[in-house]
């Protein structure tokens, strides 16, 4: 059976597989080509655009590399990664748009980035990769807006003519609310915002004719109030707004203005490819009578695209952090947070397994992913428990590897855990074991007290509640530890995430929370989600579904749902909540960072410049 399920499939021929000696396993194999291409545009590309995107390939060890992680414009200074290549000078695409409104329009190709800033035809930019990062070489066209641009050590300053404001209007909508400021000229700004509250700068004096309080008076739908300030050559617009909403700037022409919308339907379409292999994607997508904004991540994988586990500390596996930290410690591309863990302890709940390692077992035979450099994914309910024989002729089992999940009985953890253990829960007995070997036995006390070293070349075992186990195991004893692994398959992928509950199957809905041993609230729960999914040729979506607008978020059935939309055949709940955080070239694309937890662990995706 082993041979048949690690065969290769031919792309766009997905076979039924069903149950296997009991097992739900599904063997996919990874096609060329994205799904739902997008529409093509035309583009007012730069008369030099294609020049520079030749010189662009150029190996950075001969053109000499500067770069920095700040945009000073003004007074302002916002996170802004730039790169300076040469004479060539680019900034992190995401970033661009977030703090500058410089949009992002759709686009087939990666390589031409296709922008619009107070203009009608959008201009397409050269675009390079380094770091996790995909930069847009703004040179020629930050010197057409009459931009310069100017490095000094880590910061990139911007300097542009200051614009006046001309009139400004405010208006209501039916999901939120709309400010409009008219301006002689193209205007440069930065933004920023957190969960309930935006910081619009404008490189703009008011003209004698300019009301501000034709933007701070009425009443708002979803804005609840407003202040205008002038500083110097700036106007600082300071707004608060109603959590389910969210701020978007973007610019018009003829006349130039600069529009502020901030409403519950904030999800703008796009189709980017970002990259050769990976392409973003976001839009409504209907279940029932409900809408949900979908945002998007699609792989091919291959040598210059992959997909991995990632966590919070490189050193050790326990600690949570912000999704976008991970990523950017991981110099990952794109990232999705994954699987689940204890908030409290910062402990992995569920199997994350990197380098044919089991860096975290699984649990409760939940549903997990796995799949290898060669383009191969396996898709089952997994578990994992060790047969320990002593040289004494005892034989116990070990059923927890590496987690937080803790049980009366053995848990095993390894180097992977990090240099030292502490107790999980109160009473452990530890056997310290070096080169098969007890070297120690430990009399812990309370949970979260007093660390344990863990051999580099060997393991330590948290007894609970066993005490006949320990004295079956004293100092010198000899121990064999044997894996059971279920299905076995699984040990012939490098890697594998768990999550849970499985919610596609062989395209079936399964959606099955109880069965998976998650709980009675868990499986009713309407909240944010995060998703992994396969298509039948190989396309690999990762998804972040939220509230629909001024409603609630996705229930596990209409998750699942929504991944059938989507093409795919198999789909992997993951977890979900504040935890639902997707993450693109520095930025979280689908809800404000301030509003994401933090989490244990992740996918990253990385990609070969």
């Amino acid at each position: 059976m082993a041979a048949d399920i690690t065969k290769k499939i031919t792309p766009g021929l997905f076979p039924l597989l069903g149950p296997l000696l009991g097992l739900s396993l599904v063997t996919l194999g990874l096609g060329t080509a994205l799904s739902r291409p997008p529409r093509a545009i035309a583009l007012a590309a730069s008369p030099t655009a294609e020049t520079e995107s030749r010189r662009l390939t150029t190996p950075m060890a001969q053109i000499g590399v500067t770069q920095g992680n700040t945009l000073t414009v003004g007074n302002t200074t916002v996170p802004v990664p730039w790169q300076q290549r040469g004479d060539r000078i680019g900034m992190a695409d995401l970033p661009l748009m977030t703090y500058l409104g410089v949009d992002l329009q759709n686009t087939p190709t990666a390589e031409m980035q296709p922008v619009l800033w107070f203009a009608d035809t959008p201009t397409a930019l050269p675009a390079w990769y380094d770091n996790g990062y995909r930069y847009l070489d703004v040179t020629a066209w930050a010197a057409q807006q009459g931009w310069q641009l100017v490095p000094t050590g880590d910061r990139l300053t911007l300097q542009a003519p200051t614009a006046t404001v001309l009139t400004a209007r405010r208006g209501r909508q039916a999901q939120g609310d709309r400010l409009v400021l008219e301006v002689d000229r193209p205007v440069l700004w930065s933004f920023d915002e957190d969960a309930t509250a935006f910081t619009l700068t404008l490189q703009a004096t008011g003209s004698a004719a300019f009301n501000p309080a034709a933007l701070t008076s009425g009443d708002g739908n979803v804005l609840q109030s407003l202040q205008v300030t002038p500083e110097g050559n700036q106007i600082v617009l300071r707004g608060t707004f109603e959590e389910t909403a969210r701020p978007r700037v973007w610019s018009l022409t003829n006349p130039p203005r600069v529009v502020i919308d901030i409403n519950e339907a904030d999800v703008v379409p796009r189709d980017i490819r970002w990259a050769p292999n990976l392409r973003w994607r976001q839009e409504y997508l209907t279940v029932g009578d409900r809408r949900f904004p979908v945002h998007q991540l699609w792989l091919n994988l291959d040598a210059a695209t992959t997909l991995q586990p990632i966590w919070a500390s490189p050193h050790q596996l326990p600690g949570i952090t912000p999704l976008k930290t991970m990523a950017q410690t991981a110099r990952a591309s794109a990232a999705i947070n994954a699987g689940f863990f204890n908030r409290n302890n910062q402990l992995p709940l569920g199997a994350i397994r990197r380098d044919d390692q089991w860096i975290s077992g699984p649990i409760l035979n939940r549903g997990a992913l796995a799949w290898n450099s060669q383009g191969e994914f396996a898709l089952s309910s997994l578990s994992l428990a060790y047969a320990l024989t002593t040289s004494q002729g005892g034989s116990f089992t070990v059923n927890h590897i590496n987690s937080g999940y803790v049980q009366a009985g053995i848990g095993l953890y390894t180097a992977a855990w990090g240099r030292t253990y502490t107790p999980i829960t109160d009473g452990e007995t530890l056997l310290v074991v070096n080169q098969n070997q007890v070297v120690q036995q430990v009399a812990a006390g309370g949970a979260g007290t007093g660390a344990t070293p863990i051999p580099p070349q060997g393991y330590v075992l948290a007894l609970r509640s066993f005490n006949s186990a320990a004295q079956a195991m004293p100092v010198g004893t000899t121990l064999a530890l044997s894996p059971d692994l279920r299905p076995a398959a699984f040990a012939n992928f490098p890697l594998a995430i768990g999550g849970g509950p499985t919610l596609v199957r062989e395209g079936q809905i399964i959606a099955d929370a109880r069965a998976e041993g998650f709980s009675e609230a868990f499986a009713a729960q309407a909240a944010p989600r995060s998703a992994i999914g396969v298509t039948p040729n190989g396309n690999i979506v990762l998804v972040a579904i939220h509230y629909s607008p001024g409603g609630r978020g996705p229930t596990l059935a209409e998750a699942a749902q929504i991944m059938r939309q989507l093409g795919a055949q198999n789909a992997l709940n993951l977890d979900g909540g504040t935890s639902s955080s997707l993450y693109l070239g520095g930025t979280i694309i689908n809800r404000h960072g301030s509003t994401v937890g933090r989490v244990h662990n992740g996918l990253g995706v990385l990609l070969v410049p």
